[in-house]
């Protein structure tokens, strides 16, 4: 979970602690800034992202000589994406810090003061911070002539036939001719976004033909942006805003308040600002924007405090890609209040029980939410959140919306405090509980609800790699009765799977063959396969290096366990439970019995097939996620890393791959497709693969000259 670091907790840590969470948070930033520039599909809330770049450059103040020109600091969203000319802007388009609060907002003009005293007479301009995407638009006498997203912020996206179908976007200034004369050049900064009406709409056209529908108005002004097709965009309720000039010529204004008078002049469209003299002011337009924000018909996230004085902004100067004289002073993310119906539990993979709130359906931020995480048992009962409450519901972004508390002052008296399960509600075991540990499982490995998720997560390619069983195959089979277990996969029959629904010959022969074939997995793939709780690949390919069999393993003492480098006492605790329970030894015994017994094979990392080879992934596999990906590589030997440098020996190619695949033409690294890889680790690539790939004789040298590309599959 994600939350806001202190500069005191940061000192508190020592040097080599620091550096490696600095390393962590380079690497996560850059993979959010790539899933929401160049996917348009960001993975956590832009409060949630906010906080990991507050806590970078934190780390970076404290260490200034850590900073390298690969940290996020130092550019501004993502490279661009394929498809699109690039553009180089003639200025940089620089980003924007962040205010949480109205300390935040105080300590930034306080930092400003005693760099130049001339700030404490300053006034400001502030301005609503649209949630959309940020365009450069270009105009030579008058003309628009160029358009780009802000890309990097050195360099951006050609997207100039799209924005000529925004119809706010003027094809030429001035739309007035009482306006001002147009200066020679002028390049100007905005947003394009949707509405909250428009999307709704949008939205409805594209439910009623069967069309898919978009999850919020940003990721849809971005997707329709970046259409190759412009004809696709025209059709797009998108929307202009500006609010700054790049760079020009001629006699430009002089200050933020000028700046936006004179482009409403030209014809461009601006937002309603506030003129504010001193930072009380500001406070106070911040709040009348945050009680307008509901009402608003555009989505906006906080507002944008700038020095009015534009070469006092200059004078002030730049931190990495952040302008000193500006900011973006954040709302809090959105709460609402609704009724607590109910509360109900999960029971997960491994047997964690996790506690949900079913709610009286509430709106939030454009999504109508009808339930919610509760955490775990302690934090109901640390909250006191009660059935028929009334409580204040929180959804940042697009994450899964929580229960923050209950509104007491709106109870009647007949909420009910919640009593936790005593026992499996699936399965009607006793709840097992870890005193040095919040959550509560149910420790049964035959318990219905677990059992369709244990199977296909026994199945999956960082298991036993059986192909063909997924989670719904696995669902049939126990519905039907067939399967109690992980190991009555191996006591199946042709006549069995020939009853269920959508099984002929060749399927049910199929499935069989690869049951059969997952009996020569590895030891590593069967100890994952156990689901034993915090054991995943990496530890149990540890775990193979010091067991021959799972009946050694199973005689493992805790004190052992808790003496191998990698393990501590949780996982030990857990491993040593799961061989002990009855249930469990009857499962090994059965899968013993049918022939599923892998012997640890003694490879030293330097016999292994990807031994020595440094391998980075880009674009979607077809039969792998990228953590699976990531755990079949080093099962065999290598090494993945997130980024291609000279340094990496494979770059692996799936579907759509991103700007990693330049990087690695530019330096001369090989690419290999999925067919190739499995073969490489000496793997049969499962059949939903195309034949194809070539395995390369000998693994590249990197003080040679680089060797031809491999050809892609498909």
């Amino acid at each position: 979970m994600v939350y806001k670091v202190t500069r005191e907790e940061l000192l508190r840590m020592d040097e080599a602690s620091l550096r490696k969470r600095y390393e962590e948070l380079k690497r996560e930033v850059h993979y959010h800034n790539y899933r929401y520039y160049v996917l348009n599909d960001p993975v956590i809330s832009d409060y949630e992202y906010d906080l990991l770049m507050q806590e970078l450059r934190l780390i970076e103040e404290l260490h200034p000589e850590w900073i390298t020109p690969d940290s996020p600091t130092q550019r501004v969203g993502a490279p661009p994406a394929e498809g699109f000319r690039k553009v180089r802007h003639p200025a940089p388009v620089l980003s924007l810090a962040n205010a949480f609060s109205e300390e935040d907002l105080r300590a930034w003009h306080q930092r400003l003061v005693r760099l130049d005293p001339r700030v404490a007479q300053a006034d400001f301009v502030v301005e609503p911070k649209f949630d959309g995407l940020s365009v450069v638009l270009h105009y030579r006498n008058g003309v628009f002539e160029l358009g780009a997203t802000r890309g990097d912020g050195e360099v951006g996206e050609d997207v100039t036939a799209n924005l000529r179908t925004v119809k706010q976007v003027p094809l030429r200034i001035p739309t007035d001719p009482n306006g001002p004369p147009p200066p020679p050049y002028l390049v100007v900064r905005g947003e394009v976004y949707i509405t909250k009406d428009d999307f709704r709409r949008l939205n409805e056209e594209l439910a009623a033909r069967g069309e898919r529908t978009y999850l919020n108005p940003r990721n849809t002004a971005a997707g329709s942006l970046r259409q190759l097709d412009p004809r696709i965009t025209a059709q797009r309720p998108l929307r202009l805003v500006t609010y700054q000039i790049l760079t020009g010529e001629g006699d430009l204004p002089s200050t933020e308040w000028e700046t936006l008078q004179y482009l409403k002049a030209l014809g461009f469209p601006v937002a309603d600002a506030d003129l504010c003299p001193d930072l009380e002011a500001v406070r106070e337009a911040y709040q009348r924007w945050l009680e307008r924000r509901e009402a608003l018909p555009y989505e906006m996230d906080g507002v944008v405090v700038k020095i009015n004085d534009l070469n006092l902004q200059r004078a002030l100067g730049v931190v990495g890609k952040d302008p000193r004289g500006m900011i973006a002073y954040k709302f809090p993310a959105r709460e609402v209040t609704t009724k607590l119906l109910d509360i109900r539990v999960n029971v997960g993979r491994t047997g964690r029980i996790t506690p949900y709130a079913v709610l009286e359906p509430v709106e939030v931020g454009g999504v109508i939410v009808r339930k919610a995480t509760l955490h775990n048992f302690d934090y109901i009962r640390e909250k006191d959140i009660r059935v028929g409450d009334r409580v204040y519901l929180k959804r940042a972004g697009d994450v899964i919306p929580y229960i923050i508390g209950p509104v007491v002052s709106a109870r009647t008296g007949e909420e009910r405090p919640y009593e936790p399960p005593t026992h499996c509600p699936a399965c009607g075991e006793p709840l097992y509980h870890d005193p040095q540990e919040v959550d509560w499982y149910c420790v049964n490995a035959a318990c219905p609800a677990q059992l369709v998720r244990r199977i296909a997560y026994f199945a999956s390619r960082t298991a036993m790699d059986i192909p063909g069983l997924g989670e719904k195959i696995a669902q049939q089979l126990v519905e039907a009765g067939l399967v109690g277990d992980v190991a009555d996969l191996y006591y199946l029959k042709k006549a069995d799977l020939l009853q269920l629904e959508g099984f002929a010959e060749k399927k049910a022969e199929n499935l069989l063959q690869g049951i059969a074939v997952s009996k020569q997995r590895p030891l590593r793939r069967l100890i994952t396969g156990l689901g034993i709780k915090g054991v995943g690949p990496t530890i149990a390919a540890l775990l193979e290096e010091h067991y021959s069999d799972l009946d050694a393993l199973s005689r493992a003492t805790l004190e052992e366990l808790e003496a191998l480098e990698g393990i501590g006492p949780v996982i030990a605790r857990s491993i040593v439970d799961w061989f002990r329970r009855e249930r469990h030894r009857r499962i090994l015994a059965k899968l013993k019995q049918a022939g599923v017994w892998p012997i640890a094979r003694r490879e030293t990392p330097q016999t292994q097939p990807l031994a020595g080879l440094t391998f980075v992934i880009t674009g979607a596999l077809k039969t792998m996620t990228r953590e699976e990906a990531k755990a079949f590589i080093e099962a065999h030997g290598g090494r993945v890393a997130s980024s291609v440098s000279r340094k990496t020996d494979y770059l692996v190619v799936g579907e759509n791959p991103g700007s990693k695949l330049q990087k690695a033409q530019q330096l001369g690294v090989p690419t290999i497709d999925e067919v190739t890889l499995y073969r490489m680790a000496g793997e049969t690539p499962p059949p939903e693969l195309a034949s194809g790939g070539t395995v390369p004789k000998t693994p590249p040298a990197r003080d040679q000259a680089p060797q031809p590309t491999l050809p892609l599959d498909g």
